[in-house]
């Protein structure tokens, strides 16, 4: 009987020896944090007890004294945590992991070492042409922290923000409503015999939420306006309780800003944030009443509105006065370098785990998500049309 022949010799079909892939064993990390020079930033990325949390898994960590300082952490806490303080800027610029709030100047990228790794912001709006060449040139590998994504697909860095700003404009707002900041002399909160105060919130997302939740808290009436049914249904299930909603139709806008004691414009677009607020329905509205833009930083939603300073936050204009603060959350700096620190830790201990970030980004695709340098290539799409720069896709050169 003849057996069919097969392409295959004898020794091919005896059961091989599998190869499988050996991950690198737990890595030592080397992390450097500097002090915030820019402009009223006063938080920091690590905590100390953050730092404690690395320190105690292997890694150093390298400090620029009072680099925690305007988030009120000490030198002194930090050395306690086993970070290393030193005074020497450049030393903490040669780090092979740089970790910073803000994105480094083009100065501080002098400093860098070539294939560094620098996880910060990244502020696309702010950024130029020649941040981007200075990274291509030193082969640096960027992550950008409101880029990451976890595993249900949302940011969380960009959420936390938003959450702290949110919560914060209606603070702010209680605030200049007082008679000391030339408001009406009107006081959030539920009195008895008094009608409440009545709050426009423009924009249903994350920022929308939770001053929304704060000011139900704080016993005001709410109107919340959005173009997304989605969102608005979403704010309802969110707070567990039905509100005043609708689409933003100017009829019912321009009625709800002429009763209004404040608004809190927090609708964002995707290159500036669409003007939803005309200077004639400025015009309209009560004296004394408050305006908190959050979206000032793409532009603002409020025509009326100018970019402030936490020097200088308001002018009053038509008789309203206008708070348009871009960085609000760096306004409570140790809330918010707890939220970023909570952040930061989780991810830095994974790739110490991993045996560093390539093991990290080949696996993670949140992670990978935001990296938008690698080894001086640029992989964001986004980045590479805004400065008319040429891309790579991460996942084929990974892979």
């Amino acid at each position: 009987m003849n057996f069919p022949t097969t392409p295959f010799s004898k020794q091919q079909l005896i059961p091989q020896e599998e190869t499988l892939e050996v991950l690198k064993q737990k890595g030592e990390l080397f992390i450097g944090i500097p002090k915030e020079i820019s402009y009223q930033e006063k938080r920091v990325c690590l905590t100390p007890d953050a730092v404690n949390a690395l320190t105690s898994h292997g890694h150093r960590v390298l400090i620029e004294s009072n680099a925690g300082e305007g988030a009120n952490f000490s030198d002194k806490q930090y050395s306690d945590a086993g970070a290393e303080i030193t005074r020497d800027t450049k030393k903490v610029f040669s780090c092979p992991i740089l970790l910073k709030v803000e994105p480094p100047s083009i100065e501080e990228l002098s400093y860098v070492n070539p294939q560094t790794i620098l996880i910060s912001a990244l502020q696309l709006k702010t950024q130029q042409k020649k941040y981007f060449e200075t990274l291509a040139k030193k082969r640096i590998t960027a992550i950008s922290f409101e880029y990451i994504k976890d595993e249900d697909g949302n940011y969380p860095a960009v959420r936390s923000l938003s959450e702290i700003a949110g919560t914060a404009s209606v603070l702010i707002a209680s605030e200049l409503l007082t008679n000391v900041n030339q408001g009406n002399g009107l006081m959030f909160g539920n009195i008895s015999g008094v009608p409440p105060v009545e709050v426009v919130i423009l924009g249903a997302g994350t920022v929308g939420e939770f001053a929304a939740r704060s000011a139900l808290g704080l016993g005001a009436n709410l109107k919340v306006f959005d173009n997304s049914i989605t969102k608005l249904r979403k704010l309802q299930s969110h707070l567990g309780r039905p509100l005043y909603t609708s689409t933003i139709q100017p009829k019912n806008l321009i009625k709800a800003l002429k009763r209004c004691d404040v608004v809190i414009g927090a609708i964002r677009g995707l290159d500036r944030a669409p003007v939803i607020v005309t200077e004639t329905m400025v015009e309209n509205m009560k004296p004394g009443s408050v305006i908190i833009d959050v979206s000032i930083d793409m532009g603002g939603c409020i025509e009326t509105s100018e970019i402030t300073t936490h020097g200088k936050p308001t002018f009053i204009k038509h008789g309203v006065i206008h708070y348009c603060v871009p960085n609000i959350p760096s306004r409570y700096s140790r809330t918010a370098s707890v939220s970023i620190s909570n952040i930061f830790t989780p991810y830095l201990l994974k790739i110490g785990e991993d045996g560093g970030l390539e093991n990290s980004i080949r696996f993670d695709r949140g992670l990978r998500n935001g990296l938008y340098f690698y080894h001086g290539i640029l992989t964001n799409k986004t980045i590479a049309e805004w400065f008319d720069l040429s891309y790579n896709d991460i996942n084929l050169l990974i892979f």
